[in-house]
């Protein structure tokens, strides 16, 4: 089964649309609650980085009968440095978006605590491709 959510840059509002459905289909397919979790909270993470950093953004996932694959690509200015933004805290969002809560620097953190695979490969001024596994 795939599912692909566009996910536009800057619209905190829908931040969390992805995630929603991939928990609701993951609950009616009978995958494990704690495995679940993992993967909503990974999901819910690269979608605000996008709606965070990005101008616009596809999630895309692949739900198989033992794993799930989620790929986001992005069209943004890129992650400068990828190993100095896997540290917890580190952050180049914007003040505002720190107002509003977000861009705290444990975004991709987050998704490697809850990936059981995680690749991300980044091109300054084109954006970012961030692909994470699960295995149920």
């Amino acid at each position: 089964m795939e599912l692909v959510f566009e996910i536009k840059g800057g619209d905190f509002t829908h931040a969390g649309k992805a995630s929603s459905k991939i928990k609701k289909v993951l609950k009616q397919l009978n995958v494990d609650a704690k495995m679940i979790k993992r993967i909503v909270i990974a999901v819910y993470e690269a979608e605000v980085n996008v709606v965070a950093h990005a101008h616009n953004g596809v999630l895309r996932t692949i739900i198989g009968n033992d794993s799930i694959e989620v790929v986001i690509k992005d069209e943004g200015p890129g992650i400068e440095n990828v190993e100095k933004a896997m540290e917890a805290g580190f952050s180049t969002a914007s003040k505002a978006v720190r107002e509003m809560g977000f861009g705290a620097g444990m975004g991709l953190p987050n998704i490697q605590k809850n990936a059981d695979e995680l690749e991300i490969t980044s091109e300054i001024n084109k954006g970012t491709m961030v692909r994470f596994k699960n295995y149920f």
